[in-house]
């Protein structure tokens, strides 16, 4: 399976040959980074002011479950990232951890997008691509598997569905 997966992800990282597209996806990478959802966060507070609070608290708690999921599973599965096991993929931007599984940025994305969308729909032709793109990001810049990205999307839509059913 790793060789598979390494060469789907070299596709992936072969953009490292178009220095612009490489930092977009840097660019996006960082703002996955957390900037994006805080600043996403603080806008819905500008904008609807203390109806967003119930909101923003579930993006709160759900992202700090995202957090302690991602980081309990990378402790568990000690998967290196694929520039680790695999010279031909270069890690195109600093990663946060060393390891691989699963994709936190993903994670956090599908939870943060999911529970965002929920309660504002007009949302969805922002962040859908963006959280696409996140996604993408992970790919391409050498830091992921497809498996990684995958179970980042899976385990955002269990935590955004569990946080549904407590808040």
């Amino acid at each position: 399976m790793g060789e598979h997966e390494a060469g789907l992800t070299q596709r992936f990282n072969r953009v490292e040959r178009y220095p612009a597209i490489v930092r977009a996806f840097q660019i996006i990478s960082r703002l996955g980074d957390g900037v994006f959802w805080y600043t996403l966060m603080i806008v819905l507070y500008v904008v609807n002011g203390k109806a967003a609070l119930p909101v923003i608290i579930q993006m709160i708690a759900a992202g700090l479950t995202a957090t302690l999921i991602y980081k309990w599973l990378k402790q568990k599965t000690l998967r290196p990232r694929p520039h680790h096991q695999f010279g031909h993929i270069h890690c195109l931007t600093a990663p946060l951890d060393r390891f691989s599984f699963p994709s936190g940025h993903t994670l956090h994305a599908v939870t943060f997008s999911l529970v965002a969308i929920y309660y504002y729909p007009m949302l969805g032709g922002l962040l859908i691509p963006f959280t696409l793109a996140v996604a993408a990001s992970r790919l391409v810049l050498g830091l992921h598997y497809p498996t990684d990205v995958l179970a980042g999307f899976v385990l955002g839509s269990l935590v955004a569905s569990v946080s549904f059913m407590v808040f």
